[in-house]
């Protein structure tokens, strides 16, 4: 177990940041990119992208009222 230190984000701009500064100790996941881009056919980005301990991406996701996210998280991940 791995101690975190607790921080407050000021907007929600910075929750990204806090969470791939210490996604490894959160997740278990090994952070690989801010702000990824999904490519020409999808279009958008993904805040946050990292690899499990099986090298498969993991997309921590955040609570809301968009379901959308979560397909939009998928697709890209398919290709």
């Amino acid at each position: 177990m791995t101690e975190v230190a607790s921080r407050h984000a000021e907007a929600e701009a910075d929750v990204p940041g806090l969470i791939e500064a210490d996604m490894e100790a959160l997740l278990g996941v090994r952070f690989l990119a801010s702000e990824y881009g999904r490519g020409p056919v999808h279009g958008g980005r993904i805040d946050s992208v990292g690899l499990d301990e099986n090298g498969s991406p993991v997309i921590p996701v955040k609570r809301g009222v968009d379901s959308g996210v979560v397909n939009r998280a998928c697709s890209t991940c398919r290709g």
